[in-house]
């Protein structure tokens, strides 16, 4: 209690003697016959001189953080792409810095240059045709160059690759990444979502695939005969609503049990071989120095966003969109451990969308080898191909078939 009867005290003879503080100010105001607006010559020229050496300050550090932390604080591109942008994006600092430092400059030297003095008035100069045009042209011709070079370098971007590039789809779900390397085709099998089992978690559009969606729509633990099964017991008994959920649970299951036959029906067998030799990579994504990439972008569940900070390459990863991506790594892991002088330094994709709460490990590590090691890597692929470790029994010219005996409907 006398604690707080002490700090109550405090603060009232503190609030006490800045109010005395104040009216000392105004009494002394009143002797020096100084109006409130009135400011003299010795505090004009204090200000002038603290803001000539604020801007001194503020221009050194700058300088010293350019200096401590790099130009941009990017490092080095590892792509010829991201080498490409880097010199964009350099241009467009090197203006920016400029302009930075001039207009700062005449706003800070002539504050303190032309500070007020008693008996100068300020000139009054309302207007300058030729400093009208000047800073109207100036700048517009300096975007117009920024903007020219920018849609330039997109279109070399986003543009088609050379026949020669490596084809790679990246498959995103919450919350990890899968690469499907295109195998010796060189061509992405396709894929159809309604295929997604466990042994064919890509949902690759093969004819086995396609009987095993059959199969398992029809006779798995939670298939179509399943879900008759239990309706039509009996001796079961069910709540409204839940009766209801089994019943849309069918007519769903029903629906998609039709579009696979018809799949089956209009599938072309010859493109089978095109998923069989697809390479499947979890964990780590291998590349190759001085080879163009094509990376093909495809989510399951929500947005995600492939991002490779050090080829300056980013796409994001829309479902039920296709969106692509294109870079030719010109360093390997090796040349830039030595460059950064870290032994364990790695390239990495991650996710730059916010897609759940474990976004922050959705990450892959991504290794750039020379030649010759890349292609020691992918002929040790060769007997990992989807057909090899999902379907090792599988044909390219025939398939188990599937049970397609009509399926009755509930009344």
């Amino acid at each position: 209690m006398e604690n707080k009867l002490i700090i109550l005290l405090v603060i009232v003879l503190g609030a006490i003697a800045v109010a005395q503080l104040v009216r000392i100010y105004e009494i002394s105001a009143k002797l020096r016959k100084n109006q409130e607006h009135e400011i003299s010559s010795r505090d004009n020229n204090l200000n002038g001189r603290l803001m000539f050496g604020f801007m001194l300050f503020m221009f050194g550090s700058f300088i010293y953080l350019m200096k401590a932390y790099g130009w941009t604080g990017r490092g080095s591109a590892a792509s010829i792409e991201g080498e490409e942008m880097d010199w964009l994006l350099n241009l467009n600092f090197v203006i920016i810095i400029a302009i930075f430092f001039f207009t700062n400059f005449l706003l800070f030297y002539f504050t303190w240059k032309y500070v007020k003095k008693p008996g100068v008035p300020a000139l009054y100069y309302p207007h300058n045709n030729k400093l009208e045009m000047l800073w109207t042209v100036v700048p517009a011709i300096v975007l117009a160059v920024i903007i020219i070079l920018g849609l330039q370098t997109w279109s070399h971007l986003t543009g088609p690759t050379k026949p020669e590039a490596e084809k790679i789809e990246l498959f995103s779900k919450q919350f990890d990444w899968t690469a499907r390397y295109a195998g010796a085709d060189n061509t992405l099998g396709l894929y159809d979502y309604k295929l997604t089992l466990d042994n064919n978690e890509l949902a690759l559009l093969t004819s086995n695939t396609i009987d095993s969606s059959i199969n398992n729509m029809l006779n798995g633990a939670t298939g179509i005969r399943s879900l008759q099964k239990l309706l039509n017991n009996r001796d079961t008994v069910f709540s409204d609503s839940t009766f209801n959920v089994l019943r849309t649970d069918l007519s769903r299951k029903e629906r998609l049990y039709r579009f696979l036959n018809q799949m089956k029906q209009n599938h072309n067998k010859s493109l089978d071989a095109s998923a069989w030799d697809d390479i499947i990579q979890k964990d780590t994504l291998y590349l190759c120095k001085g080879q163009e990439y094509e990376i093909a972008l495809r989510a399951k569940d929500v947005i995600h966003s492939a991002y490779f900070p050090h080829f300056r390459a980013q796409m994001n990863a829309v479902p039920g969109m296709a969106t692509r991506l294109k870079f030719t790594p010109n360093k390997t892991t090796a040349e830039m451990r030595a460059e950064k002088n870290d032994d364990n330094f790695n390239y990495i994709l991650m996710c730059n969308k916010i897609c759940g709460g474990a976004h922050y490990k959705m990450k892959m590590v991504v290794v750039v080898l020379d030649r010759p090691a890349y292609k020691k890597w992918m002929a040790a692929k060769k007997k990992a191909t989807f057909k090899d470790q999902y379907f090792p029994a599988a044909t390219t010219t025939s398939a188990a078939p599937a049970d397609t005996t009509a399926v009755p409907t509930m009344n």
